[in-house]
């Protein structure tokens, strides 16, 4: 299966518009964030329709490993150096309300099997670093996490890829295509209209009611919520162009068995630190593992080698493992690395940037965005210093696919290293408890023969009959 395979959510079709339309909220794009956008509109009391160009859930939506996280895509420092403390802490605390809002809307929902935990593995002995993580999440920040020393890691992890780890109970996992289907069955029920295979051509944002134009009709509305990836195009040139395309690729192993439970003890999810691997076991002794990316698509076919190759490396005792399925995902990365969440002109509103960032975003924002548009809320003014910028075009994507090149290539490097270093010292603890070993078998040797000595000295004085 590839993202361009049509309505992957299992959902039947639905119809395109031909007819035109008069609503409150045009939400155009179909996935998690436009889907709850629209659902949390509906409830408010809009009339709400959705223009998908494609099929609801087609690209990264249900694309994903379903892995549900507090946080966003960038470490909570660089949140507080760029926008200050308190307000990081307040972005902070939408994302977990975020992730709070997927547990709540998916427990009551069929066959979306949710999975507690999620590990973020460091691939370097960084000790210090996971201190301070605890610190800022945990303490200042109120996430629920417990650092993992190597030992714990390792126990669940056969591999001494992995060092420390960041353990999140709370986070989940569940299955994303069954997510978004169901999402958008919420929403229609809710009273949403939902149209695939219709692309916008074109918006005319100007007066109180906003035009929205389609192959085969047209749409009034008074807000208008720009909800699409990368592939928006025409409708909005200047959003697309703020995003980098970016593709994921993904497989799903054979059963893999009892070796599998063995070397993969851990039942959530695993992200590494520098964000290349993203694992899980699904179906009892399955793997569903993330690993390359591209600023250009590919045949997620040409990947599973590349990946399988990952997973012999990490967890040698799999070896080759044998490929049940492989497709790919695209999202939209932005320049600094956040969610792009608001109003950008009166009725206008912007939810999208979510690449590396988590469904529980996706969440967030569109709760976020149907509150600020019918109830007032204006906490969506704490993104505006993640604006809009410029994503540098093809150049801005060669950069992408050699900045990623360059990272991968460092943390290879990196956790060479490490491992090297914890052999060299285990090698020189071998060494040093070999000599202590040698210095005490000798000085036992030393005082047996002292005893033997003194032992004969003894017998000697007391001399014959005595």
């Amino acid at each position: 299966m590839d993202e361009s395979s049509e309505n992957l959510t299992g959902a039947p079709a639905r119809q395109g518009l031909t007819f035109d339309l008069d609503v409150d909220i045009c939400v155009i794009g179909g996935g998690l964030a436009g889907l709850t956008a629209a659902l949390e509109s509906a409830r408010l009391g809009a009339s709400v329709v959705v223009l998908e160009g494609r099929s609801i859930g087609w690209n990264a939506s249900g694309h994903n490993l379903g892995t549900v996280m507090p946080g966003y895509g960038v470490p909570a420092s660089d949140l507080i150096e760029r926008v200050g403390f308190e307000d990081a802490r307040e972005l902070w605390t939408l994302a977990q309300d975020g992730a709070d809002y997927v547990r709540k809307t998916a427990a009551p929902m069929p066959d979306i099997a949710l999975t507690d935990g999620a590990l973020d593995v460091s691939l370097v002995d960084a000790g210090d670093e996971l201190i301070s993580q605890l610190q800022t999440m945990g303490e200042d920040f109120g996430t629920e996490i417990e650092g993992w020393q190597v030992d714990r890691v390792r126990e669940v992890l056969k591999t001494d890829r992995y060092f420390h780890a960041i353990h999140f109970p709370k986070a989940f996992q569940l299955d994303a295509r069954t997510y978004v289907r169901s999402l958008a069955a919420l929403a229609e029920s809710a009273g949403v209209r939902i149209f695939e295979d219709t692309p916008v051509v074109s918006i005319d944002p100007a007066g109180i009611r906003k035009r929205v134009f389609t192959p085969s009709a047209k749409l009034r509305c008074t807000h208008v919520v720009l909800a699409g990836n990368a592939h928006l195009g025409a409708p909005s040139q200047r959003l697309t162009a703020t995003l980098l395309p970016t593709w994921r690729y993904a497989v799903l192993t054979e059963p893999l068995g009892t070796q599998l439970l063995h070397t993969v003890a851990f039942r959530g999810s695993v992200i590494d630190s520098h964000g290349i691997d993203h694992f899980r076991v699904v179906d009892g002794d399955r793997l569903l593992w993330s690993s390359p990316e591209t600023t250009w698509q590919g045949d997620p076919k040409h990947y599973v080698k590349r990946i399988q190759n990952r997973i012999a490396a990490t967890f040698p005792e799999l070896g080759l493992v044998s490929i049940a399925e492989s497709w790919s995902g695209m999202f939209g990365q932005t320049v600094h690395g956040m969610p792009q969440i608001g109003e950008i002109q009166p009725g206008l509103w912007v939810l999208s940037g979510f690449g590396r960032q988590g469904l529980n975003t996706t969440a967030m924002g569109g709760q976020l965005v149907a509150r600020s548009i019918l109830a007032g809320d204006d906490r969506w003014r704490l993104f505006s210093p993640f604006e809009l910028v410029w994503a540098g075009g093809p150049a801005g994507r060669i950069a992408g696919q050699a900045i990623d090149m360059w990272v991968r290539g460092h943390s290879a490097a990196a956790g060479a290293l490490s491992r090297y270093r914890e052999r060299a010292q285990a090698r020189e603890l071998a060494r040093e408890e070999a000599r202590e070993a040698r210095i005490a078998s000798a000085k036992a040797q030393a005082s047996f023969a002292r005893q033997q000595a003194s032992a004969a000295m003894h017998e000697e004085r007391r001399g014959p009959g005595t």
